[in-house]
């Protein structure tokens, strides 16, 4: 008779679940993401508004600097991978077929990766 109020399936360490088991990482990741895009934000607009010349050459003149380039690739590639994060959330929550998903997934990697190899010759141009 006791047998009659054990629950047929346990539940708890052992029990199965199913996910991607990524939302929290990711989460994190795209507050840290843009944490960095923040602060890469107010060094550029003290550093425009402490600026004297508001040319062209003033402008390649920040980025002329080794560590400006630098915190500009570390920026974009957080804006890109805080991009990923969202672009794929939104493939994966409203694209239901599984070839058509892969596809978009695959185009927007492809897609973030040449902007991420454009940017850097942007910067390492000037």
């Amino acid at each position: 008779m006791a047998d009659a109020y054990q629950p047929k399936q346990k539940i708890g360490s052992k029990r199965l679940v199913v996910g991607a088991h990524y939302g929290l990482r990711d989460w994190l990741l795209q507050r840290l993401t843009a944490v960095v895009m923040a602060v890469y934000t107010v060094i550029l607009v003290v550093w425009f508004f402490a600026a004297s010349n508001f040319s062209y050459e003033g402008w390649a003149g920040i980025f002329a600097l080794q560590w400006m380039k630098l915190a500009t690739f570390v920026a974009l590639l957080s804006l890109f991978y805080h991009a990923w994060i969202g672009v794929r959330d939104i493939w994966m929550d409203y694209v239901k077929p599984m070839g058509l998903r892969i596809t978009l997934h695959a185009l927007t990697i492809l897609w973030l990766l040449g902007c991420a190899a454009y940017a850097a010759q942007i910067l390492w141009r000037v």
